[in-house]
């Protein structure tokens, strides 16, 4: 069964930083392409970033160029998302995913 488990959110303020983490397991992750997405109150669901298996090469939205990084250890099943330079519409709940198959998110509140 796979299983995504995401860590790290919080309350930060404009322009601080938080890396959110992102356990997985249930399948072999060095293998599959993986997703950050996230959910903002009202809105829908966002893709924000996403890693290759092989290389690792990496795509963001454009809202995020520049300030998120996404990386992932293989050796851990781990996937991450360092963000830094955070906006107050950055405020949103954050998955990682697997195709159509998310965790249950970490909350990330963007506020002075």
């Amino acid at each position: 069964e796979v299983q995504l488990e995401e860590f790290g959110g919080g309350l930060v303020q404009p322009g601080g930083s938080l890396r959110l983490s992102c356990a997985a397991s249930g399948f072999p992750f060095k293998n599959y392409h993986m997703r950050w997405v996230r959910q903002a109150p009202g809105k829908d669901l966002e893709w924000v970033a996403g890693i290759g298996s092989g290389s690792g090469s990496e795509t963001y939205t454009d809202s995020v160029k520049g300030r998120f990084t996404i990386s992932r250890d293989n050796a851990k099943s781990a996937l991450y998302l360092q963000m830094n330079s955070l906006k107050p519409e950055d405020t949103a709940v954050y998955y990682c995913a697997l195709g159509a198959t998310r965790g249950r998110g970490t909350q990330v509140t963007v506020s002075s």
